[in-house]
């Protein structure tokens, strides 16, 4: 017998209810973007009070999946207190009650995580309501596996806009490194890019007749400017990196806008370098190069001139440096 079975039809109704909910304020967080404080926005204890509501989560998502781990069912009466009406302290009750200050005045990763936990104890519900009433299911330990570690990331999460700017920095300086080297080691292999990966299938040590996974001189020379562009946008990004941390301010609603830009714009630059990279891989398409060496100049350029502009600021030899790059390619 299951929570959604005749049995325990009446147990149902405040589930669905609160399933309902969740899924409501999560689409909310997901969806918003933030707005201007109201001047009465304290950073500390908006972390104390989160902080206290992720905890209050957890054990409550436990409870949930210990109350329907085996029979008798908990009565309606039990289950109606996860409404918040009902139990300030419950699950929906304490997302709900840090729906606002996360939408408006967290660091651009604080929704991303909010979402998780939300997801996590909505696939518990749903669990719940579709999993046989007998013993914890491998099901209901995963999903309430999955709320704890939704939670436990929160104390990780960076705690003021400039630290989230700065980590969403270092991961794309990180994704750029990586396409720079994936090329050099590529190129290592002489004219053969994919010697590591297809001479497993190759009986002795003749060439393969399909020229089209092989370089030409004239795609190695497409390749070289190309890996400078790459180059010059992990310095760009480290210059940034070092003019947030020089200039960064979150004391106003409008720095905290301005910092937010630069993250958003930053997050772009991890698929531009990936298809950049992919697309310089034999047999090579000059024009789709053309196309991704634009998009990815577009965007870091982007970054540099936001930042310009913002109280941020940087150093004029970057756009300089990227343009120089570009017109190499041309």
């Amino acid at each position: 017998m299951s929570a959604d079975s005749n049995g325990g039809g009446n147990v149902s109704v405040p589930l669905r209810i609160l399933l309902n909910s969740i899924q409501c304020v999560r689409d909310r967080v997901r969806d918003g973007e933030s707005n201007e404080s109201d001047g009465a926005f304290n950073l500390s204890n908006f972390w104390d009070t989160l902080n206290q509501a992720v905890k209050a989560v957890s054990q409550e998502a436990t409870k949930l999946s210990l109350a329907f781990s085996k029979p008798p069912l908990p009565s309606q009466q039990r289950v109606s207190r996860l409404h918040p009406e009902e139990c300030p302290d419950s699950v929906h009750g304490v997302l709900l009650a840090t729906e606002e200050r996360l939408r408006y005045h967290s660091p651009p990763t604080g929704p991303r995580r909010h979402v998780e936990v939300l997801e996590g104890v909505a696939q518990l519900v749903e669990v719940i309501l579709s999993s046989p009433l007998q013993s914890l299911t491998q099901e209901q330990l995963t999903s309430t596996g999955g709320v704890w570690s939704a939670c436990d990331q929160f104390a990780q999460l960076p705690q003021d806009n400039k630290a989230a700017v700065l980590v969403v920095l270092s991961d794309q300086i990180g994704v750029v490194k990586d396409a720079i080297e994936e090329i050099e080691q590529a190129l290592s292999n002489a004219h053969d890019p994919f010697s590591d990966v297809l001479d497993d299938d190759q009986d002795g040590e003749e060439p393969r007749e399909n020229q089209d996974t092989y370089w030409s001189e004239k795609d190695r020379s497409v390749i070289a400017p190309c890996q400078g562009l790459m180059k010059a946008s992990a310095a760009c990004i480290r210059k940034l990196s070092a003019a947030v941390k020089a200039n960064g301010n979150f004391s106003t609603p409008e720095n905290v806008a301005q910092l937010d830009d630069l993250a958003d714009i930053s997050k772009e630059i991890s698929p531009g370098v990936d298809d950049l990279a992919l697309c310089l891989y034999p047999p090579m398409d000059y024009s789709g190069v053309q196309n991704n060496v634009n998009g990815h100049q577009s965007t870091t350029l982007g970054l540099a001139t936001t930042s310009a502009l913002h109280h941020v600021g940087t150093c004029q030899e970057v756009t300089g440096d990227l343009s120089g790059h570009q017109s190499k390619y041309e």
